[in-house]
């Protein structure tokens, strides 16, 4: 028995030289491994950054930049912490709805004098997202409309909106959807000459219950107030509309079209839907003879990709949500350009679409009926142009196979 027990520990201890030795083997070939593979590598520098992570934010010598660093702050406060607490005493007046001038615009931008007059009153306005309005129709998508036509006119484009009633923006049930139509208009003009319509847009808006006016300048550069004032109404009157055509008074719509499109739609593309004549790389026009003019005392950097504001197409859920940004984003005196920042600030970008001709078509084209059957839109078209135009849409007799 004791003879059998040596054994035994024999045995083990035998084994236990054996795990020893393989462990000291393996050991010895991981150092090796270690220091071939490695060597080279360690022999190299340490790579430091040569900026920091993370550093200061300096305010923008350019107006509207500048502006819109400061709003950003009432919206992030944390990312942009980097703002003085004193740089906060210098918010804008629009924090607090003031519509009145802004008297600190002069004093902030270099050339203030030299702008045109137009200009010079768009800054000192810019703030201002707050105006009376004067003719509503707040019940106007009681029946949840599909389908919203929105269009930017003037007050004396009374043969333009008569023109869409009868043709592309004619209300009620089309294709088996129904479909809204709202005018957008201000008030006063700039041409103190003009006579005065009011009277006479009141008798419209009465008759045909599809005006929306406020009490505010109708400029072009008012365009884009126009839009924000929109979107806050179709926010409260109209949020349940699925689609809302936005374009101006002199565009030609195949609505037909517009609606056998979106019908073909998945729910998830509909959701960010946002399709017109989209322009890319583009910037600010520094030339002051164009109507775009933009001095670089007021903005600097590149335009977002944005659909010309002739004409695009987008959800209601989207248009929503604009809304709600909108709120971020200091008032910009292009319409278009604006809504392209807009966007931006969702994270989202415009879509091109062939079917969206805010520069025109070609002139050979414009009289062929079957090229308008396959086009959603096309700028830019005279009341005329319309009521000829409308009937090779809808006749169905026109052969274009």
């Amino acid at each position: 028995m004791q003879s059998a027990n040596m054994t035994v520990s024999h045995k083990k201890a035998k084994v236990l030289c054996v795990i020893v030795t393989l462990n000291i083997f393996i050991c010895v070939l991981m150092g090796l491994k270690w220091n071939f593979g490695t060597g080279q590598s360690r022999q190299q520098k340490v790579r430091i950054p040569s900026q920091r992570f993370w550093h200061q934010r300096f305010l923008s010598e350019s107006f509207w930049n500048k502006e819109q660093q400061l709003l950003d702050v009432v919206h992030n406060p944390v990312m942009n912490s980097a703002l003085s607490s004193n740089s906060t005493s210098l918010l804008p007046g629009w924090i607090n709805d003031i519509c009145e001038p802004d008297y600190r615009v002069p004093a902030q931008i270099s050339d203030y004098n030299t702008l045109p007059q137009r200009f010079r009153d768009f800054l000192l306005h810019m703030h201002c997202r707050t105006y009376p309005m004067l003719i509503n129709q707040p019940h106007i998508c009681q029946e949840n409309p599909f389908l919203l036509l929105v269009v930017k006119s003037l007050i004396p484009h009374f043969d333009r909106r008569q023109a869409i009633r009868q043709t592309w923006g004619h209300a009620g049930i089309l294709a088996n959807r129904t479909v809204v139509t709202v005018f957008l208009l201000g008030s006063t003009l700039l041409v103190e000459s003009f006579p005065d319509l009011q009277g006479m847009l009141v008798h419209e808006g009465n008759f045909h219950k599809d005006l929306l006016q406020w009490d505010y300048r109708d400029t072009f550069f008012n365009l884009t107030l126009k839009e924000v004032l929109f979107l806050e109404w179709f926010s409260q009157h109209c949020p349940q509309a699925q689609y809302v055509l936005k374009g101006d008074d002199d565009v030609f719509v195949n609505t037909l079209r517009v609606l056998d499109f979106l019908d073909g739609l998945s729910e998830f593309k509909a959701k960010d839907l946002f399709i017109g004549d989209v322009i890319s790389d583009a910037g600010p026009q520094r030339d002051k003879r164009l109507k775009y003019f933009i001095p670089e005392s007021v903005f600097v950097g590149e335009y977002p990709p944005y659909a010309g504001g002739g004409g695009y197409l987008l959800s209601g859920e989207l248009a929503l949500r604009l809304y709600n940004v909108s709120q971020e984003v200091v008032l910009y005196p292009i319409d278009d350009v604006y809504t392209g920042m807009c966007l931006k600030k969702l994270g989202l970008a415009p879509e091109k679409h062939s079917g969206f001709r805010t520069f025109d078509i070609e002139e050979k084209f414009r009289r062929n009926p079957c090229i308008y059957r396959g086009l959603m839109l096309v700028h830019n078209r005279t009341p005329q142009d319309m009521l000829k135009l409308w009937p090779w849409i809808v006749r169905p007799e026109l052969d274009c196979q």
